[in-house]
């Protein structure tokens, strides 16, 4: 997949353009109906499938302190796009100027004009221009009169829940990462290079590997979850801890990780964590001893719901 941080030039390097316009937090199912639909549209008409959204996120600009945090890191929605078969993808810098355009301003100037659009595809809820004064409905409009084919993607449910970024933060922040994984399709999850900790758990007999925070990603409510740790070509099965260890009289949240079945240094390795499913809240314990028995019991109930679950 190739990355561009301007539409100049576009249309002369890449034939029929087909785009697909809007933010794909998380890249949830609605979203990968959408790309599915962009690709499918873009063959149809022989032509290249982009991915067209802003960076940084236009309420970043507008009103920051509305602005959500993440759901993905523009690297991670990077690799998720080029699997779904994206060829091009347009993050363009959001900035006043772009804000001011009217809506018909920006479909003329910008979709026709300088990136030459065949087709677009959009949410049913897409708002673009000024003030969001843009809608599908005027899209639907503007496309007759510019003359490119519009596809308007319905919304998607899941068990009668309408699937949306916010739906999911909404999820995660409580702690519902299963129930985020079934908006997602895919299990909520978080990279990172494994740093230096207070190597208590170690002593405790259960050592773990700290991740650092991206203050910019969503991360779940505190807790204990079962999870699926990736490192390098191989999957493991941990339990992960988020929070600030009221135990020890904590005060910086952390995640910590502990791999199940496994005794390698991590320290300067890059790990995924794969939150599968929330096992209890977080909780401050009388003794190291009774977090220790703690533990073993959070341990065998991921080892039983994994066995249970075929995972």
């Amino acid at each position: 997949m190739h990355i561009y941080n301007s539409w100049e030039g576009l249309k002369s390097k890449y034939d029929n353009i087909v785009v697909g316009l809007g933010n794909f937090d998380g890249v949830h199912i609605g979203h990968q109906k959408l790309i599915h639909e962009l690709v499918v549209l873009a063959k149809k008409v022989q032509g290249t499938p982009v991915v067209f959204t802003f960076h940084p996120h236009p309420l970043a600009v507008l009103k920051p302190e509305s602005c959500p945090p993440h759901l993905l890191s523009q690297e991670c929605k990077q690799d998720i796009f080029t699997r779904l078969g994206v060829e091009v993808l347009l993050t363009i810098p959001f900035n006043l100027k772009l804000a001011g355009l009217s809506p018909e301003d920006f479909v003329r100037k910008v979709l026709c004009e300088e990136i030459g659009v065949r087709g677009v595809v959009v949410g049913y809820n897409y708002t673009f221009g000024h003030k969001a004064q843009g809608t599908p409905k005027l899209l639907n409009d503007l496309s007759k009169t510019y003359g490119f084919a519009l596809r308007v993607i319905h919304p998607v449910t899941v068990d009668g829940q309408t699937v949306s970024s916010t739906a999911i933060r909404n999820l995660i922040k409580i702690g519902d990462v299963s129930g985020a994984a079934k908006l997602l399709g895919y299990y909520p999850f978080m990279s990172g290079e494994v740093v230096s900790g207070e190597k208590r758990g170690r002593k405790l007999g259960f050592p773990t590997a700290n991740l650092e925070i991206d203050t910019e990603i969503l991360v779940p409510a505190n807790g204990v979850y079962a999870a699926k740790i990736d490192h390098r070509d191989d999957t493991y099965l941990g339990l992960v801890n988020i929070g600030v260890k009221p135990t020890f009289l904590g005060k910086k949240r952390n995640i910590e990780v502990h791999l199940l079945d496994f005794c390698q240094d991590l320290y300067g390795e890059q790990i995924k964590v794969n939150f599968t499913r929330r096992i209890r809240e977080e909780k401050k314990f009388a003794s190291p001893t009774e977090l220790i028995e703690q533990i073993e019991a959070d341990v065998h109930a991921a080892r039983v719901e994994w066995l249970k679950t075929g995972e």
